[in-house]
C-alpha cells in the first residue's frame, strides 16, 4: 500500500482517471475548435450525434441517459439547438410533456459537416497510435464506466 492507502492498482487506476480528466479537457476544446465554424459546441455535436443514431425520437430525458449527462444541461443545449433551427420539437404519443427532440434537415447537414471535418482529422491522430493499443484503451474505458455506473450518487457502490 502507499501512503495514501491506495494499492498498486489503486494507484494505477488513480493515474489513469488524471489522464483521462486532462486528455478530455484537451479532446472537448479540440472539437469546440473543430466544429465552431459551423455554430456548434463539442456539446452541441454531442447532442446532434445522440439524436442520429437513436432509433427512434426520443425525449431530452432519454437523450441525457444516452449520453450520461445531466438532463437540464441536456435541455439547455437543446433549446439552443432548436432556436438555431438544428432541431424541432415533435409530440410524443406516450407522454405529454416530455415531447420528442428530431433532426431537422439543417440539423442533418450540419451533422454531417462536422462530420467531414472530423474524419480525416481523426484519422490523423490515430495514425501515430497503435490499433491494439486504442482498442485495449476502450475496452478499459468501457469497463471502467460500467463499474462506475454501478456506484449512486455519494460515490458508494449500489
Amino acid at each position: 500500500m502507499s501512503e495514501s492507502g491506495r494499492n498498486p492498482a489503486g494507484e494505477a487506476l488513480t493515474d489513469l482517471l488524471l489522464s483521462l480528466f486532462k486528455a478530455n479537457n484537451l479532446a472537448l476544446t479540440w472539437g469546440d475548435r473543430l466544429v465552431a465554424r459551423l455554430g456548434l459546441t463539442s456539446a452541441r455535436w454531442q447532442i446532434l450525434g445522440a439524436i442520429v443514431f437513436a432509433a427512434r425520437p426520443q425525449p431530452v430525458a432519454w437523450l441525457a441517459r444516452d449520453l450520461g449527462a445531466n438532463r437540464q444541461n441536456v435541455q439547455r443545449i437543446v433549446n439552443d439547438l432548436a432556436q438555431d433551427g438544428l432541431v424541432v420539437f415533435e409530440p410524443n404519443p406516450h407522454h405529454r410533456r416530455a415531447q420528442h427532440v428530431v433532426l431537422t434537415a439543417k440539423g442533418r447537414q450540419t451533422y454531417d459537416s462536422a462530420i467531414s471535418a472530423y474524419d480525416p482529422r481523426v484519422n490523423d491522430l490515430a495514425a501515430s497510435l497503435d490499433l491494439t493499443d486504442i482498442e485495449a484503451a476502450n475496452r478499459v474505458m468501457v469497463a471502467l464506466r460500467e463499474k462506475l455506473e454501478r456506484y449512486n450518487n455519494d460515490g458508494e457502490k449500489t
